[in-house]
């Protein structure tokens, strides 16, 4: 099974013609264990001010059953199934999903512990990670995709970090299903998970 805890309208249908896993997801470990003791005033190491933020509340649930919806589930993997938690303490809690079949495999995790937001995956994860990509902003939220590989590596996984505020954020994977590896943009299909993942959260504020 992948763990990738720090380790998707018709578009959605590619993602499941593309999405999939192969064997554990390179790049899980992402956001640092512990905020920097000396942490600046939020936001700081580059990451983008979050100008109209989620209540904290959002993430106080289980993502198993208030990240991803089964009809969501559905769109990004191609069947809805059981979500298997994958909290860590230092970061916060997780849930993964896994079409067994075909490899597909999403992954959505609250980091609630660290206490910098984006402004930890700017400071800690941008100096690792072999592939960077500032995001459009999802439903307004800033956002940043990243895969952290040895050089040449080919891992079919990508993860979107997005900012609900200053100081919390919610991380959002895809591993694109094991014949699409090498072939399929991780990167272009993980902000989708990212937007269904935003807008149950939306919905749980009430906006």
């Amino acid at each position: 099974m992948c763990r990738s805890f720090f380790a998707l309208s018709g578009a959605v249908v590619a993602v499941v013609v593309t999405a999939g896993c192969s064997g554990d997801a390179p790049g899980a470990a992402v956001s640092p264990p512990v905020p920097s003791p000396a942490a600046a005033a939020l936001p700081h190491s580059g990451a983008p001010k979050v100008e109209r933020p989620l209540p904290a509340s959002v993430l106080s649930g289980d993502p198993c059953q208030e990240a991803l919806k089964p009809d969501q589930l559905e769109q990004i993997l191609g069947i809805a199934p059981q979500g298997e938690r994958n909290d860590d303490p230092a970061l916060g809690t997780a849930c993964d999903w896994i079409n067994d079949t075909t490899g597909a495999a999403a992954t959505v995790g609250y980091v609630t512990q660290v206490g910098e937001g984006l402004s930890a995956v700017y400071q800690n994860t941008k100096p690792q990670s072999s592939v960077w990509r500032v995001l459009p902003p999802v439903q307004g939220f800033p956002a940043v995709g990243y895969e952290i590989t040895s050089a040449g590596a080919k891992s079919g996984f990508c993860q979107v970090a997005i900012g609900i505020s200053d100081s919390l954020s919610v991380d959002a994977s895809l591993t694109v299903r094991r014949a699409k590896v090498g072939k399929a943009d991780a990167c272009e299909l993980a902000p989708r998970v990212a937007d269904m993942v935003v807008t149950n959260l939306r919905k749980k504020a009430g906006m």
